[in-house]
């Protein structure tokens, strides 16, 4: 898959070795070249759109505990933050800092891939933290630890220690000969074609949960899986791997539930559709949206190695 994936370049120090050093945060919580990214209610402030508002450590402190804070990583010796500040009302929030609140999604491709990443991560950790104030053994409340990459259990007979969990995903552009298979979801009332994707399965490898995920969803049987790259996508939580697999029964039969309508498209189906506004393609930051790109840069009658 050509060029950098968006949310997932790792050209950052995500600075783990420090994550168990007090003095260390300490000292770069009350470095004033220190930079904390708020996030309110899984949303980060921009400035037009394109610049995130980055306060001081001491800034950060005024509006929220710095206490909480996550380390996110090191950027050119500047320790990265964020602090979630969701306890503000809308109002207070308006009041107490600039910019606007957007969704990253919303605003991802206005940044450089190096912030992207790293806002990625935070937005992940936000979500992770939200949903694990009690402890899910015996339901004590818990407390962030290791610089907000550990809750802890409170609960004196049982102290578990819980950590950030991702889910793995596929995520499928299935390929037949010179057409490639685009799907709308059921819960989408724009014509947006885009790839099939699920949650892969306890005890299921990655090959059959591509398998599985098309067959249940728009009916058709593949056979070869060729991997193709992978995507952090903490929306909130998902690590999508994505693939292209080659038809073997083309006959398409949607579920209905999660997808509502699929079709098989050549290139040249894709370019008129669009141009005439009958289907929009998955979002530029998306993984889907690459797996469908590259196929369709390749010269028509292309072989590709491992979906033969």
């Amino acid at each position: 898959m050509t060029g950098n994936m968006r949310y997932a370049d790792g050209d950052f120090d995500r600075a783990a070795e420090w994550r168990e050093d007090p003095a260390w945060l300490a000292a770069r919580l009350a470095a004033a070249d220190s930079r904390v990214y708020p996030i309110w209610r899984h949303r980060f402030l921009f400035e037009d759109e394109k610049d995130p508002v980055a306060l001081t450590p001491a800034a950060a402190a005024k509006i929220g505990e710095l206490a909480q804070a996550v380390l996110l990583g090191v950027l050119d010796e500047t320790a990265h933050f964020t602090i979630d500040i969701s306890t503000l009302s809308e109002t207070g929030l308006t009041n107490a800092l600039p910019g606007t609140a957007h969704d990253l999604r919303d605003v991802a491709m206005n940044l450089s891939d190096r912030m992207a990443a790293m806002l990625a991560f935070g937005r992940g950790m936000s979500v992770w933290h939200g949903d694990h104030q009690f402890c899910g053994r015996c339901g004590g409340p818990t407390i962030s630890e290791r610089a907000g990459h550990v809750r802890r259990c409170l609960h004196a007979n049982c102290g578990r220690l819980h950590f950030p969990r991702t889910d793995p995903a596929v995520i499928t552009l299935v390929i037949d000969g010179e057409r490639c298979l685009l799907a709308r979801r059921a819960t989408i009332s724009i014509p947006r074609f885009s790839t099939v994707a699920g949650f892969v399965e306890p005890g299921e490898t990655l090959e059959d949960a591509v398998r599985r995920e098309v067959a249940e969803e728009v009916g058709v049987i593949t056979g070869p899986v060729l991997y193709r790259a992978s995507q952090p996508w903490p929306f909130p939580s998902s690590l999508m791997m994505g693939f292209w697999a080659r038809a073997t029964n083309p006959a398409i039969k949607v579920d209905g539930e999660e997808i509502s309508e699929a079709a098989w498209f050549s290139r040249g189906d894709i370019d008129r559709a669009l141009a005439e506004e009958r289907i929009i393609l998955p979002p530029e930051d998306s993984i889907s949206r690459r797996l469908v790109e590259d196929w369709r840069t390749l010269p028509e009658g292309t072989i590709v190695e491992g979906l033969e």
